[in-house]
């Protein structure tokens, strides 16, 4: 992975046990837009504090990252310990503290080990190097099994670009910012606001559409970075061709990033969607795709291979989302089992469990269009709007 105008390394420090890289570092060659989206949780990491403070300025140059510790619930200690890494990588690079952005994952609670940390840099300040990026996507996994990375070449004009993407996330996955680290580089030229723009609009539609277990993270981080180096007119308008272009290719490195995280669930072993058409409008369809999602009943479903439609039913109804009962059909893959808000019967139910995407464990390293199980409620006599999430099953 190789994106024009970043250099990324990754060492090991000793935060981990044994030889595991656990410190990664990714420069731009030059002062980068930057735009950035932190954890809801109201308990945040103190990373988390720090970048969303400098990020203000829409600039970064350097971002420091480090797995096994989330230095997080640290208090006063824990800020300093953030403050004091990101000082001396700046002073290495000789750029100015403002432009470095910390980031952690890993364990909460547990006090930041400063002096490693400190003793590799220098290491990992001499190993920068512009394919550097796939070493960093091992060195910030924790819980993860494979690494996460995604890539799109395009064009603005006549101009190449490319968008690249490292994410880790595995436990602790659920929308208001699914748990986990992304990090985002494009070589476009783009201006701060708009970059920020584009990035909560992706998010929307990635990072906020994925659920594992429910639970919500200390620090959640995505930050995006852009080079210039594409050397594209600068973008500043969000309703300009080019930018929508670049758009488009920003949200599908996000979407194929949070897909690579669900199906890297803790304990996965089914990834399904839910496909909500005919709502209302965007807003009543994600009230009833999330709740379906979220469900535990379905889950348990989806892991015992169930067609128990009532669930969905039942569950569409507490979502707070406006459709008819009697207009409802549902589908289990290609298997209609509800029509007009009543079962079809019980054999169009069992050829639910011969779905060929059923008959194994969730394999990781296989295309999800052969993992996916779908729920496809359609609430009839209604405005088309469809939105879709992405579940990571737990058994």
């Amino acid at each position: 992975m190789i994106v024009p105008g970043f250099r990324a390394a990754a060492a090991s420090a000793g935060i981990k046990k044994g030889q595991q890289p656990d410190l990664a570092l990714i420069t731009a060659i030059r002062p980068a837009a930057a735009a950035g989206v932190f954890t809801t949780n109201r308990v945040k990491a103190a990373p988390v504090v720090i970048s969303r403070e400098r990020l203000r300025s829409g600039r970064a140059q350097a971002l420091l990252v480090n797995s096994g510790n989330a230095n997080a619930c640290t208090g006063a200690q824990g800020l300093e310990a953030a403050w004091e890494a990101s000082h001396w990588i700046a002073r290495y690079l000789n750029i100015p503290d403002r432009l470095v952005l910390p980031a952690s994952t890993g364990v909460i609670g547990q006090k930041l080990p400063t002096g490693k940390i400190l003793a590799a840099l220098p290491d990992l300040v001499t190993r920068l190097d512009p394919e550097g990026l796939s070493e960093v996507a091992q060195a910030i996994m924790t819980t993860d099994t494979f690494a996460k990375t995604a890539q799109i070449d395009g064009h603005i004009g006549d101009h190449p670009l490319t968008v690249a993407g490292i994410a880790k996330g595995a436990g602790m996955i659920h929308p208001r910012m699914a748990t986990l680290l992304a990090f985002i580089f494009t070589d476009a030229a783009i201006s701060p606001s708009l970059l920020k723009t584009y990035l909560k609009a992706g998010l929307a539609q990635s990072f906020n559409r994925i659920s594992v277990d429910g639970d919500t993270s200390t620090n959640d981080t995505v930050i995006v970075m852009a080079s210039g180096q594409a050397r594209n007119q600068l973008l500043d308008r969000p309703d300009s061709a080019a930018g929508q272009d670049f758009a488009t290719l920003l949200h599908q490195v996000m979407a194929d990033l949070a897909v690579q995280i669900v199906r890297d669930g803790e304990g996965a072993q089914r990834c399904y969607r839910v496909i909500v058409d005919g709502a209302v409008n965007a807003v009543e369809a994600r009230k009833a795709a999330a709740t379906v999602a979220t469900s535990p009943l379905v889950k348990t479903a989806v892991t015992g291979a169930d067609a128990n439609w009532g669930r969905i039913m039942a569950a569409l109804g507490r979502s707070g989302a406006r459709f008819d009962p009697e207009q409802v059909d549902i589908f289990f893959g290609p298997h209609q089992v509800v029509r007009n808000g009543q079962a079809i019967g019980p054999a169009a139910e069992l050829d639910f469990g011969d779905l060929p995407e059923l008959k194994d464990p969730l394999l990781k390293d296989s295309p999800l269009e052969d993992l996916c199980a779908l729920y496809i409620a359609r609430l009839q006599n209604l405005l088309d709007e469809a939105r879709l999430y992405f579940i990571g099953e737990k058994v």
